[in-house]
């Protein structure tokens, strides 16, 4: 099994990048079989249908990931109340066909959403805003349990993530993510 994690930071110290290699070695943990891949976006240019075929290297490359997981999982920050605008430029372009014969390779792609946010709503806004625009690109949402952590500041410890008592949560949910992917493959 494989599962490639889109952070929708780019900052490479941010929460939600700590959040995922977090993740990355409880899913690990519970699978140590399982490929489990921080996709790196940064190069991805802004959407522009006069670039779009071909498609600019970069982009070629982050699709041609997502299309061989078998699950991705989300972790998003809350921008005033929504994802962040370079995670929606992503998605742009991964929604778009590939080509005539091949269609956007998220169809059908099984997801889980997660964030850590500095503010009290822990994500949930931005996860409701993107599970929106997931579900309409058709993808195999996993809507629970989602992992919202609020006060995140207050889980870093020297620029470090210490989850403390998110941590079973964050196991739940790795655990409920891999049976998902599991269900949809043997479909």
């Amino acid at each position: 099994m494989h599962i490639v994690a889109i952070v929708g930071s780019l900052r490479q110290g941010s929460m939600n990048r700590q959040l995922a290699e977090a993740a990355r070695r409880t899913v690990l943990g519970l699978d140590p079989a399982c490929r489990f891949t921080l996709l790196d976006w940064a190069g991805v240019p802004l959407f522009n249908e006069d670039d779009e075929r071909p498609a600019p290297d970069a982009v070629a490359r982050v699709r041609e990931q997502v299309r061989d997981a078998d699950g991705i999982w989300f972790f998003t920050p809350e921008y005033n109340h929504y994802f962040p605008g370079a995670l929606k430029n992503l998605l742009d372009w991964l929604s778009r066909p590939v080509s005539a014969a091949e269609g956007q390779v998220l169809d059908g792609k099984p997801c889980a959403v997660s964030g850590i946010s500095a503010g009290g709503s822990g994500t949930a806004c931005a996860q409701d805003h993107l599970v929106t625009l997931v579900s309409f690109l058709n993808m195999d949402v996993m809507n629970k349990p989602r992992l919202t952590i609020p006060f995140g500041f207050s889980k870093m410890v020297g620029g470090a993530l210490e989850l403390g008592d998110s941590e079973p949560y964050l196991h739940a949910q790795a655990e409920a993510f891999l049976s998902h992917i599991a269900r949809r493959s043997q479909r």
